[in-house]
């Protein structure tokens, strides 16, 4: 029979050597700071390898200890997937859901009906939705998924695309009979553009059926926030590029002008990142219901994709 303490020990070395530290790792497991450590030194006793260096900064992994933790994290994972669906099949998903997603407008027209509807359907299950201006890191800040539109840098994450967001070129009335009217990507060289990065320059690719150009574009504004970016467009100081749902409002009551409209950019693509394709039951069905959201909001410019989430 095996011991009822070692998948417990297993789970604590785990949280730990994924945070490095035994003070995040103590936090997220509600226990003191000195227990932990206790039960991971006499885990490495039992063993009969150190697994773990520690000094007064920081803790890292042996050789022993980085051959061990991708062994132990799929037997800790399994167990807690095993568990949840048990769960699930009880009462159905349960738990605090952590969530962290981009401050854009997007996301905050769509993501509290999503979260609110998830919430209603699974009675057991709190979701917090944190809205953020950078990316995140799942493991150290204890996030279950985060919803990005950038790959995150992290190859250790387990990356989905869930979606993709139609993007356009948008300019106010007042601005385009000021400055005139683009009838070609070329003619974006003699425009201020609102770019999206830190740069006065930028080189965008626009297609038209078979046809694809490159064009210059420059400005004196740049900012890396779409609502930001509407705003500066709404007030007339360039021309600025957008997902269709940011601004969708805007065009139908013509504060706001599509520029170029037979040519399309890049799409902007949704991604959810967890930190293992083993996710509870909470967090797959909350992928689940966010995918089938999207699906169902054509009308606001969103592209759904069909993901797996085993």
């Amino acid at each position: 029979m095996a011991n009822p303490q070692l998948l417990r020990d297993m789970t604590l070395f785990v949280e730990v050597a994924k945070r490095k530290s035994f003070s995040q790792a103590a936090a997220v497991l509600d226990m003191p700071v000195s227990s932990l450590s206790r039960r991971v030194a006499q885990f490495e006793t039992a063993i009969g390898l150190r697994l773990l260096d520690r000094t007064t900064r920081k803790v890292a992994l042996t050789a022993y200890g980085e051959a061990y933790l991708a062994q132990a994290t799929r037997v800790v994972e399994d167990a807690q997937r095993s568990f949840d669906e048990l769960v699930a099949q009880a009462k159905g998903p349960s738990g605090f859901l952590r969530v962290a997603a981009p401050a854009d407008f997007w996301v905050i027209r769509h993501l509290s009906e999503i979260a609110s509807d998830f919430v209603r359907r699974n009675e057991h299950v709190h979701v917090h939705l944190d809205l953020l201006g950078r990316p995140v890191d799942l493991v150290q800040e204890n996030y279950d998924l985060a919803i990005c539109t950038e790959t995150p840098r992290e190859t250790s994450l387990i990356v989905r695309k869930v979606g993709a967001l139609e993007n356009g070129l948008f300019a106010s009335p007042d601005y385009l009979a000021a400055r005139g009217r683009p009838r070609h990507p070329d003619d974006l060289g003699c425009h201020e553009v609102v770019l999206p990065t830190a740069v006065a320059q930028a080189e965008w690719r626009f297609q038209r059926g078979e046809e694809a150009v490159s064009a210059s574009v420059g400005g004196r504004l740049s900012c890396n926030s779409l609502g930001l970016a509407r705003r500066m467009a709404l007030a007339g100081h360039g021309i600025a590029q957008t997902s269709l749902i940011n601004v969708e409002r805007d065009v139908r009551s013509g504060r706001l002008e599509t520029v170029l409209p037979d040519w399309r950019i890049r799409p902007t693509e949704v991604y959810i990142a967890t930190t293992s394709r083993l996710v509870p039951a909470k967090v797959r069905g909350f992928i689940d219901h966010l995918t089938r959201h999207l699906g169902k909001v054509g009308s606001a410019h969103i592209t759904a994709v069909e993901t797996g989430t085993g």
